[in-house]
């Protein structure tokens, strides 16, 4: 994935709502639009309980929304697609799979035979510096070895756009930083065709750390806040001016 920011949009999110109760009482999200361009790491960020997650599952097909619409090219989604993975934050493998079996699984639904599928998993996971790993089970792996796998997974069937549900929340700091950084350089190699990531976080440095632009939610009923053009050449230096000088905006927004 290239580092512009320009170009056509990929998914399209307009005037989307979300009630929790068939009653219609307890409105989460409120009328959200916003685009995720062609080549482009985009985060959502926003209070705990703003309903981040459910926007991006709504985005993904799996729940449909009670107003407004998500597309992708143009065409409405209603249900998940092969153009559209993800990425959840608890790793989500199947326990009684091998670490090889669980990145397949990401390609049940592609036509290519087994040998070809065998091929693509085991390169994925010596990509992703699981090498030696393949045939072990998940439950000898560290957190940040069964994220490794679970986006391994994601990205098997090479899929358009990447959905990732704060995809570092659950490893330690050391371990996550470690990731965010292998991310960068994971989806702009050659070998990964994902050409638009979409991030929720609730971390703030974490956003500005990874994206080109981000979503500023307000509490609920969420509503976009602002939209923040990052605009630093990776990689970030977390300490100088420009990166802090967008961490306090993005607080500051978060806390209005």
């Amino acid at each position: 994935m290239a580092t512009a920011t320009s170009g056509a949009g990929i998914i399209s999110v307009d005037g989307v709502g979300f009630y929790y109760d068939p009653k219609r009482e307890f409105k989460v999200i409120d009328s959200i639009s916003f685009e995720s361009r062609q080549k482009e790491f985009l985060s959502v960020i926003g209070p705990s309980g703003c309903g981040k997650s459910t926007l991006l599952r709504i985005v993904a097909g799996l729940i449909r929304p009670s107003a407004g619409s998500v597309t992708y090219m143009g065409n409405e989604i209603t249900e998940p697609i092969p153009e559209i993975s993800f990425v959840f934050q608890d790793f989500a493998l199947l326990p009684w799979l091998t670490n090889i079996e669980n990145v397949k699984m990401g390609l049940n639904l592609s036509r290519i035979d087994s040998y070809s599928k065998e091929l693509r998993a085991r390169k994925l996971l010596k990509e992703f510096g699981l090498e030696g790993f393949e045939d072990s089970y998940p439950n000898v792996l560290s957190g940040g070895m069964k994220q490794r796998v679970g986006i391994a997974r994601a990205i098997a069937s090479n899929p358009k756009v990447l959905l990732m549900d704060e995809p570092f929340s659950s490893l330690d700091e050391l371990t996550a930083n470690t990731l965010r950084a292998d991310i960068v350089y994971f989806l702009r190699s050659k070998y990964i065709r994902v050409s638009s990531v979409i991030m929720v976080t609730h971390n703030v440095e974490e956003a500005v750390e990874l994206s080109d632009r981000i979503i500023v939610l307000s509490d609920k009923p969420s509503r976009v806040k602002a939209i923040k053009d990052v605009g630093m050449k990776y990689p970030r230096d977390r300490h100088s001016k420009e990166f802090l000088s967008l961490v306090e905006d993005i607080y500051t927004e978060l806390s209005e």
